[in-house]
């Protein structure tokens, strides 16, 4: 009787469970949307409740579709959007309010009182994080502070705290576990690089540590399912990892130096760091993964606008009718004709950090049409990708191998050419794009035995296309300073950024 390997993908706007094979190939998929909730300006919430019926449903539906046995699944992985927060009453398995997601900018007041207090440097050295309001420990403050119940419950021991992760692992074993994996806790500003929940920040947030998860390996036992409704019992929930750490996983990037780039709206880049965490000023430091009681580190860095700047061009100049269209009009022009568009819609993410920075195209002459303006989008997304990476090699000292990547954007054969050529390495596009879910199926295989090591995973990736660079270094290099002299034009009074 064949075996099988569940993944649930749990994500901002909807969740994903894939049945895979031990060999990690695709079998059956189902796709349940959750609703988002806007009830103030800046606040982003979800139903904790609603989450939970999204991942019964397509836990359900994902099984019928393959028409399998439910005893045939022996090992299930869970990965989740990162950062959103909830708390829930201990006995009853209530929550206290709706789930706080990642994007919610709430905390901002928080957040500037913690910096006024000078903790700034220390956070950061702490946790390798920035004080945000994206982080978790800011809005679980929140919840405490405005919720005089909550507040009463978590003193008496009665409240507990959990990212999507830890919600979903005691919803799954009946309430039987509370815990969460190294890689999710170290995007809470609540666990240090050491991997420990800190004292001294729970502390100064006002939250009593009887309401955390235990913290467990993200490779590893975290319990059985329990019988409800349409999940079967007795499935060992054997791995868990934030969304982007198990897409790291899925692209196989298992040695220091080693990176993957989800193209997405933005850009998440991670870059396997090895065994020791990397400081940064510029990107955060953040747990990879945590296996046989030793944790993995990576670097991570944000392009706030990639694919953003292609739907812009399709919806605010439409000047192409959908974002495919943008890969064959800029193959259409030879370069860009000395133009360079910066998409700082919504100011500029990492390595500069400003806010306040706005966008620009410049280089424009009689000669330009729309063709170079489409090509200058795609190429920034490129050269954005190049400031991040540039920064992580610099602080980690360990040269960049390769890069694989994801999204949709990645599907621009144009866009991943140019990112070879501009970052002089092979970029890699697996066949299979459910890297994030299948990083989870990989983690849960490895914890359950069917994978011994990482070599066992390996043969389980697969390459869609190879990108190598073509490009020579002088016009390499020409064409990144140009863009660096466009990204000066656009930074604000407020950024510390040299170029």
């Amino acid at each position: 009787m064949d075996s099988y390997i569940l993944a649930i993908d749990q994500g901002t706007t909807g969740t994903t469970v894939i049945l895979f094979d031990t060999s990690c190939k695709m079998i059956a998929r189902s796709y349940q949307e959750i609703k988002q909730y806007y009830p103030e300006p800046g606040w982003v919430e979800h139903d904790p409740e609603e989450i939970w019926r999204s991942v019964t449903v397509a836990i359900a539906d994902t099984i019928a579709e393959a028409g399998i046995e439910a005893r045939q699944i022996i090992a299930l992985g869970i990965t989740n959007q990162r950062e959103t927060t909830l708390l829930w009453n201990k006995d009853t398995g209530k929550p206290y309010c709706r789930a706080i997601v990642w994007q919610c900018r709430r905390t901002t007041p928080i957040c500037e009182q913690l910096k006024k207090m000078g903790l700034a440097n220390d956070v950061s050295q702490r946790t390798g994080l920035i004080i945000d309001p994206y982080f978790s420990g800011t809005k679980l403050q929140w919840i405490l502070d405005h919720n005089d119940t909550a507040r009463s419950d978590a003193n008496q021991g009665k409240a507990l705290f959990g990212t999507v992760d830890s919600w979903l692992i005691w919803k799954l074993t009946g309430g039987q576990v509370h815990a969460t994996d190294y890689s999710n806790a170290s995007r809470t500003m609540l666990m240090n690089l050491r991997g420990e929940w800190d004292d001294g920040l729970l502390k100064c947030l006002r939250i009593p540590k009887s309401v955390l998860p235990e913290l467990r390996d993200s490779i590893g036992c975290f319990g059985k399912t329990v019988q409800n409704g349409a999940i079967p019992a007795g499935i060992p929930i054997c791995g868990v990892a934030g969304d982007q750490q198990a897409a790291l996983f899925g692209q196989n990037c298992f040695e220091p130096g080693t990176a993957k780039n989800t193209y997405g709206t933005g850009c998440f880049i991670l870059m396997n760091t090895g065994e020791k965490p990397v400081a940064s000023s510029k990107l955060l430091s953040t747990v990879a993964w945590g296996r046989n009681g030793k944790l993995t580190y990576a670097l991570e860095g944000s392009v706030f606008t990639a694919g953003a700047a292609i739907k812009w061009l399709r919806d605010g100049l439409r000047i192409i009718t959908s974002a495919a269209d943008s890969e064959f009009i800029a193959k259409e022009v030879p370069d860009s004709g000395g133009v360079y568009f910066v998409p700082a819609f919504v100011g500029l993410g990492a390595p500069y950090w400003d806010a306040d920075a706005r966008g620009t195209i410049v280089g424009i002459t009689q000669g330009t049409d729309y063709r170079h303006i489409i090509r200058s989008a795609l190429e920034a997304i490129a050269y954005q990708s190049r400031d991040v990476f540039d920064v992580m090699v610099a602080d980690s000292g360990v040269p960049l191998k390769h890069l694989r990547v994801d999204g949709g954007a990645s599907a621009n054969n144009f866009l991943m050419q140019f990112q070879a050529d501009i970052l002089d390495i092979v970029v890699e596009r697996p066949a299979l794009v459910e890297t994030t879910a299948q990083g989870a199926a990989f983690m849960a295989g490895m914890g359950a035995g069917v994978f011994k090591d990482y070599k066992d995973i390996v043969a389980g990736w697969h390459s869609d296309r190879i990108f190598s660079p073509r490009m020579n270094s002088h016009e390499r290099e020409k064409l990144y300073a140009d863009w660096h002299a466009a990204v000066a034009r656009v930074l604000s009074s407020q950024s510390s950024w040299g170029i």
